[in-house]
């Protein structure tokens, strides 16, 4: 057995009542693997019987849950009325279009995880884009790959 699905019997040790913990347990699972590996998805069904489908209903459900590998940086471009209404969605497309990914996906060398959020609550900045925690205001789709190429 390896080390993830020891880990899994670990968790799922401390929690008598799986049904009703499912949430922790998941959070559990990915506060050690980063996200939830479907591979772990399967082994967590067939050891509490719960539906795989049921699971990936409450994994999916919640905004939370990962089902994919968190990148090393996180790239996250405010959607915010003020950083709408100046260009936010031109900056998304040239971040997707640099990192050949869509916003809630990882780049293939896992570098990079692309995000949107609704209000950074950076106004007087926008638009605003955000790697890690650095937040880049007043960014212009020619400025996105000067950005980006710093955490490379």
């Amino acid at each position: 057995m390896d080390q993830t699905m020891e880990s899994i019997d670990q968790i799922l040790e401390r929690f008598k009542d799986v049904r009703g913990n499912l949430i922790a347990i998941l959070h559990e699972i990915q506060s050690r693997e980063s996200y939830l590996p479907e591979a772990s998805l399967r082994y967590l069904a067939r050891q509490t019987g719960i539906p795989l489908t049921q699971i990936y209903a409450i994994a999916t459900f919640y905004h939370f849950f990962r089902l994919v590998p968190k990148g090393r940086h996180q790239v996250t471009v405010c959607l915010g009325t003020a950083c709408h209404v100046k260009g936010a969605t031109r900056i998304l497309g040239e971040v997707e279009k640099r990192l050949e990914v869509v916003e809630g996906e990882t780049t293939k060398d896992r570098r990079y995880s692309v995000s949107t959020v609704r209000c950074v609550g950076a106004c007087s900045f926008a638009p605003v884009l955000i790697v890690d925690k650095d937040t880049h205001g007043g960014v212009m789709p020619p400025k996105v790959s000067e950005i980006l190429v710093k955490y490379e």
